[in-house]
């Protein structure tokens, strides 16, 4: 009877654990979310437009309507992106509804001056006259 010995035991299955495990599911979560509120201040929304140097003062009104002009001559009215022949037909719309107290343009140091000096016409000719140009301090 030597077969009978193997009888006596009983042989246990292993169950699979199929939970979830909770706490690393919060961590994941946790380090997604200090991750976003980390990066989420750095993300700057707009159109790049590396600004000239020049002896400037602080902007000081903030109810200003701000118009970009890149380097390839496209025109950014806050952050949309237009061509010059859209700029030129939408702008008096934008100032009527808009209705801002002053206009900063923001040419592109390696952009044509010839379009900065088309947009500041098409601001003046809207009847704004406080336009300015803006520029990065020159560290003088």
């Amino acid at each position: 009877m030597a077969g009978l010995g193997g009888l006596g035991r009983r042989r246990r299955r292993r169950t699979l654990n199929a939970e979830v495990n909770i706490i690393n599911l919060v961590d994941v979560v946790l380090v997604l979310l200090i991750i976003f509120m980390v990066t989420a201040p750095m993300m700057q929304g707009g159109i790049e437009v590396r600004l000239p140097k020049a002896a400037t003062t602080p902007i000081a009104n903030r109810d200003a309507l701000t118009i970009s002009v890149t380097r390839d001559g496209k025109v950014a009215v806050e952050d949309q992106l237009l061509t010059m022949a859209d700029f030129r037909r939408m702008i008096p719309g934008i100032v009527q509804r808009k209705a801002p107290k002053a206009i900063y343009i923001r040419g592109d140091a390696d952009g044509r001056s010839g379009d900065l000096v088309t947009v500041l016409g098409l601001v003046r000719k809207t009847g704004i006259s406080s336009v300015g140009i803006v520029a990065e301090p020159d560290g003088r």
